[in-house]
């Protein structure tokens, strides 16, 4: 017996890895869907840092594109030299498109030799904000309250739930839900992978994912919190997540349109990430929140959607629903929650913005949309790599452009970030 014992104790961690592969094969067998994606996600962490690149199904977001209007950055009130600077640190960052828009034109529109004006991009964490206008869209036309409504109300399995019943919509989109917040995580049989990668990943997430605090308690940043907005948004309006925002956003706001992750034939989008199409679109919707949500004349998101999705929360000043927001100055910040600070999870800010009501869209690889009400400008970055050294400049950007404004005097001036 001694002998025995004494070889499991020599081979426990062979027997462990052997448990281990014959569980993932019974695990194949039962969802070959999700080993055959887990597979490609844990090979990619080896690769491209944890991303998948290619997914399997999509559904078609239809656009209806009409051209912007285009300008020099001189008619719009910026210097050449500084869209020339800003352009070379665009460049320097491989972005594969860069472009600035500024009082009602398109003044600068670069890309690399991979990537055209419809060019579809890899969206990730980029394509968030897509999430809350939805929702401001589906209140707009009176299919869902308010952003304070429980999401109880249309996922009505966490009626009873102590405090899944808490949580509101609007915590969904400023990562205030107490749901299991989202961390780097390899094993198959993790909830973090199954919720994101499983072809019910929808059912998953209602009945399976844990909450770990009181909702409007804490700020985290998950996953979950914005694939359950698909979810809501179909059981709100009664009408697919993709053919939605087609209609009620993508053709109302002139976008050429892509498609979307879903995850399985017929099933349910992935809400919080995964949109695969031209950087165009994403400029234009930076465009609709600078115009307090109107779009030539008709009005898309409800008076002062914009304006709160655009606030902090006391338990994350930094974050608004699905946008960073300029708060005061501090160097370095990130998705996650405040309290951790580690370079990992967090981006340099080298200097405060020169104007402090600024907020974005902030995506894996440093994709963003600066979106800029004072000096009426928003700009895009995209690109699924940044070099290493130097780090990419978080400020920078914005700040070589507002540094390169014209203004007339009887323009009002535009107000610094505080440190």
């Amino acid at each position: 017996m001694t002998e025995q014992r004494s070889f499991l104790r020599r081979n426990k961690w062979k027997s462990a890895f052997g448990l281990l592969v014959l569980l993932g094969f019974a695990g194949y067998l039962i969802d070959a869907t999700y080993y055959n994606r887990y597979g490609q996600l844990f090979w990619s962490f080896a690769t491209t840092g944890g991303q998948l690149e290619t997914y399997s199904p999509t559904e078609a977001i239809a656009g209806q594109h009409v051209p912007l209007n285009t300008g020099s950055p001189r008619s719009a009130g910026i210097d050449p030299a500084a869209i020339a600077a800003a352009r070379d640190y665009a460049v320097s960052t491989e972005a594969s498109a860069f472009m600035v828009w500024r009082k009602g034109q398109l003044v600068e529109s670069a890309f690399d030799a991979s990537t055209a004006a419809d060019t579809p991009v890899i969206s990730r964490s980029l394509a968030k904000p897509f999430m809350p206008v939805a929702l401001g869209r589906a209140i707009a036309l009176g299919k869902i309250e308010s952003m304070d409504q429980p999401v109880a109300d249309f996922i009505t399995e966490w009626k009873d739930d102590p405090l899944r019943s808490k949580i509101l919509l609007r915590h969904l989109a400023d990562g205030r839900t107490g749901l299991l917040p989202q961390n780097p995580v390899y094993s198959p049989f993790e909830i973090r992978n199954r919720s994101y990668l499983h072809p019910k990943h929808d059912a998953i997430l209602i009945k399976e994912y844990p909450i770990v605090k009181t909702p409007g308690t804490r700020y985290d940043y998950s996953q979950a919190n914005g694939d359950l907005v698909a979810i809501v948004l179909e059981r709100a309006t009664g009408r697919r997540y993709a053919e939605f925002i087609s209609t009620e956003v993508f053709k109302k706001i002139g976008a050429h349109g892509g498609k979307i992750w879903i995850n399985r034939p017929g099933g349910v989008a992935h809400s919080g990430c995964c949109m695969l199409i031209p950087p165009e679109d994403f400029l234009r919707l930076g465009i609709l929140l600078l115009q307090d949500g109107v779009w030539n004349g008709e009005r898309l998101l409800p008076v002062g959607f914009v304006q709160d999705m655009a606030r902090g929360t006391p338990e994350n000043v930094y974050a608004g629903q699905a946008v960073f927001v300029a708060g005061k100055y501090i160097e370095r910040r990130g998705f996650a929650n405040p309290d951790g600070s580690v370079r990992d999870y967090s981006t340099l800010h080298s200097e405060p913005y020169l104007a402090n009501d600024i907020f974005l869209f902030d995506g894996n690889n440093h994709q963003v949309v600066y979106i800029i009400p004072s000096a009426d400008m928003v700009i895009l970055r995209t690109g699924l790599n940044t070099p290493d050294e130097p780090e990419f400049d978080n400020s920078k950007l914005p700040n070589l452009i507002l540094a390169g404004l014209t203004q007339s005097p009887d323009e009002t001036p535009i107000v610094a970030q505080l440190r």
